[in-house]
């Protein structure tokens, strides 16, 4: 070949490859490259609907099994919600979602293995942005630390749910070493959009204070969330005055709670607090209680016991006149971007109600994406660190920040009662700072 023919063919060699190679992987105007998804065992398919690939992933981490599967499957599809009104993007970066579960068929709710293995998938994952989730304390109790080590730096995670005071801050409903134990890297990643049982159990207390309560028999599940709120309603019930008969275990693998019911009958108490959730066996124990117990005596719960549709499907007749605690307003009292997104969700979806938690799904998917657009791509610890820069105005919940520890600044708590089958507004209360913390 000739040395000129040479030259030409080497030319027309290295714009082959160019081309091959801009075809193969990312070039400056397309972005980087495709984000792997997480496994299949626990996520389901990436969910992505814009331009070009998803070159980012976030996801959440939900109960998608069991009692709760209704109110989490909406959940999830809130947040898939928000993240396509961004048209899939935040910034430049086209970002894909999937949607993982915590639970098993046989458990019926979170599992303590799949929570561990689901963190590591996520820590592993270097595409993955940030996690929306847990749902249950105690899963995340195992899920924190592991993605507060991650190699590539502390992940960014956000619960639209979690109320357990220990993963956030020390006092009153915690353990020693909480909240330091569950961040090794000395850095924190993990902040909430709901209140935690601090201000949960001293509303309670103070509404039972409301309803005349004097003395009440106290239940919990024996699980992190149960003990954490069945001891906080003690100790703020008791600066009510309100006098603490008990405060037992409930075994969910029980087939009765016909003794637990004689035990409240004989100590005289004109109310029962029932902390745990509704998964662990609620509807049986609420049967059992109200048959033993019969009609005047009062059971409250907290937010465990949503959404309220699983505890009266679980109860049928005996939740009737049940008070129900919730952190956050009621969905239909929203107003501004809270309202837009009801009327939107529901527009989108057909659906005629929305559960509250919904709404908390969805702020915490705006939190999380607000904190990647603040942060950029380049590290994703810089995601987590921008959480604790949050200052919303006029968000789906209203007005609100998140403070040094991670817990938001909204603290109005709601309360439902059972009529007829079905969950009735009461009112909302808020307690104030210094009876939480004084």
């Amino acid at each position: 070949m000739k040395k000129g023919g040479l030259l030409g063919f080497l030319i027309l060699l290295v714009a082959v490859l160019g081309l091959t190679a801009a075809a193969c992987g990312g070039d400056d105007d397309g972005g980087g490259e495709a984000a792997s998804a997480l496994p299949s065992a626990s996520c389901g398919p990436v969910r992505y609907e814009g331009d070009a690939e998803a070159e980012w992933l976030i996801a959440s981490d939900l109960p998608l099994q069991g009692a709760n599967r209704s109110l989490t499957t909406e959940m999830a599809d809130a947040i898939e919600f928000v993240l396509s009104q961004r048209d899939w993007k935040v910034g430049d970066a086209n970002i894909g979602y999937q949607s993982c579960d915590d639970s098993t068929a046989q458990a019926g709710s979170w599992d303590s293995a799949k929570c561990s293995s689901n963190a590591r998938a996520y820590a592993e994952n270097e595409k993955l942005l940030g996690l929306i989730g847990t749902f249950n304390s105690g899963c995340a109790k195992l899920v924190i630390p592991v993605l507060n080590r991650a190699s590539s730096g502390p992940v960014a995670m956000v619960s639209p749910s979690n109320t357990y005071p220990g993963l956030t801050e020390g006092g009153p409903g915690t353990e020693a070493g909480e909240p330091d134990n569950y961040y090794p890297t000395g850095e924190r990643n993990y902040v909430r959009v709901v209140w935690n049982d601090q201000f949960q159990g001293a509303a309670n207390a103070l509404y039972a204070k409301e309803l005349g309560l004097t003395k009440i028999f106290v239940l919990n599940d024996g699980e992190t969330y149960g003990i954490g709120i069945a001891n906080l309603f003690v100790d703020y019930a008791k600066k009510q005055n309100i006098q603490i008969l008990g405060n037992q275990k409930w075994d969910k693998k029980a087939s009765s709670y016909e003794s637990i019911a004689s035990r409240i009958n004989a100590s005289g108490a004109d109310a029962v607090f029932l902390g745990g959730i509704v998964c662990n066996n609620g509807g049986k124990l609420v049967k059992d209680l109200r048959a033993g117990l019969g009609n005047d005596v009062t059971l409250l719960g907290p937010d465990g016991w949503t959404p309220i549709s699983a505890t009266i499907e679980g109860a049928g007749a005996a939740a009737n006149s049940m008070y129900i605690s919730q952190p956050g307003i009621p969905t239909d009292q929203l107003t501004g971007a809270g309202k837009e997104f009801v009327d939107d969700f529901l527009a989108e979806t057909g659906k005629s109600t929305v559960d509250p938690y919904t709404a908390y799904a969805a702020q915490a998917a705006e939190v999380l994406l607000n904190a990647i657009e603040r942060a950029g791509t380049d590290e994703r610890a810089r995601v987590a660190e921008e959480l604790f820069e949050t200052d919303i105005q006029d968000g789906i919940l209203g007005d609100f920040q998140i403070d040094e520890n991670g817990d938001t600044t909204l603290g109005t708590v709601t309360f439902f009662q059972v009529k007829n089958g079905e969950p009735t507004f009461v009112k909302t209360l808020t307690p104030e700072l210094s009876f939480v913390e004084g």
